[in-house]
């Protein structure tokens, strides 16, 4: 079992990475002392999967278990399902200790990690991520929100689970187009800190593909000291360190939005598609050399992810760009790389340069 340290005070916590932990999370936890009733968010076929291992789990440690399912989609991300799931926890926890697990993927992570942070003012919550992208990033740092019909997590809260416990057994069972999606999370390690990581991937991506586990033990290892460090540095996303985490998040989260966050775009795809925008964008402005756009664009599809935009609207995602919580005084921040593992945030790009870059990934 490898451990990641994120340092954060009073609120630092380990990510914990390794094969067949999800038998062990009942140990885990009981040492943190968080609670004797663990309310699981999931969705059906993950309790079908994984939900009577930790169940069980639980159980020799002590713990009470009640199972709380939500829809398998981006849109259970939503105002509805979060005071759907609040009022079930309220009326459960009577005369109990309850704290949260997530088990599942970004989407449950989210929505679990705001339920959390709500309910009681906050009560201690777990991450048990079930997807390679969620092992990565989005279980690591705090940052839990639920979607808005303007933009994506635009109702949030920075707040920290006691554990995130990342079974590498688990991500066996995904489809290749999950594992796609989590690649591009990694890609975008590589590009904003780590040229060795990038150069990893360039060379190992086949073997990460297939779900070799001593390649994925490596990449979602570098991945998450990456994001502990930042996280520790700037974990209110205040200081300027932690905006580069966003790097092709911009358009990517307005192509989920401008796609009303369906099945059409996954969060990896989306995002693939925005670092590829963010690429040209920076090629354009003389930061990035050509011929290092074209780099990233090859490792994209390599990964089995898209570069270009099928069957939305330009309009539609311009329009959901202008919600991108990075705006500042009303003026545009992009992260955009200079070099594989190198980025920066650059202000004021004109609106006919970003216009232009979205609309050459637009498929004829």
């Amino acid at each position: 079992m490898n451990r990641v340290r994120v340092s954060l005070g009073d609120r630092s916590y380990d990510v914990l990475i390794g094969d067949g932990l999800l038998s062990k999370s009942g140990a885990i936890i009981k040492k943190l002392n968080i609670g004797r009733d663990a309310v699981v968010i999931t969705n059906k076929a993950l309790r079908r999967a994984y939900g009577k291992t930790l169940k069980n789990s639980l159980n020799r440690s002590g713990t009470s278990v009640k199972f709380e399912l939500v829809p398998d989609s981006e849109k259970a991300k939503s105002s509805r399902t979060l005071l759907k799931v609040l009022n079930h926890i309220a009326a459960y926890d009577k005369n109990r200790s309850v704290f949260i697990i997530a088990l599942g993927g970004g989407v449950v992570g989210d929505l679990a990690g705001f339920a959390a942070a709500a309910y009681k003012r906050g009560i201690p919550y777990v991450q048990i991520p079930t997807t390679l992208l969620a092992q990565v990033d989005s279980s690591v740092g705090g940052k839990v929100a639920i979607d808005l019909p303007a933009a994506k997590n635009l109702a949030g809260a920075f707040y920290q689970p006691k554990v995130v416990i990342s079974d590498i057994n688990v991500l066996m069972s995904l489809s290749p187009r999950q594992v796609h999606s989590g690649l591009a999370e990694i890609i975008k390690y590589g590009a904003i800190k780590d040229g060795a990581l990038f150069v990893y991937l360039e060379r190992n991506y086949k073997k990460a593909a297939s779900l070799d586990k001593k390649t994925l033990a490596h990449l979602i290892m570098q991945s998450v000291r990456i994001k502990a460090r930042l996280v520790g540095e700037d974990e209110l996303d205040r200081k300027g360190k932690r905006i580069i985490l966003n790097y092709g998040h911009t358009i990517g989260h307005a192509i989920e939005a401008a796609s009303s966050y369906s099945n059409r775009y996954n969060h990896g795809e989306a995002i693939a598609i925005g670092m590829c925008v963010a690429a040209d964008i920076a090629s354009k402005l003389n930061l990035l050399k050509r011929d290092d756009a074209e780099r990233i664009e090859r490792l994209i599809k390599k990964c089995g992810l898209p570069t270009k935009i099928e069957g939305l609207k330009f309009n539609k995602i311009y329009e959901a760009h202008l919600h991108d919580k990075k705006f500042v005084r009303n003026k545009n921040r992009f992260v955009l790389p200079y070099a594989p593992g190198n980025v920066r945030v650059v202000e004021a790009i004109p609106d006919r340069m970003i216009a232009e870059a979205v609309k050459k990934r637009l498929s004829r």
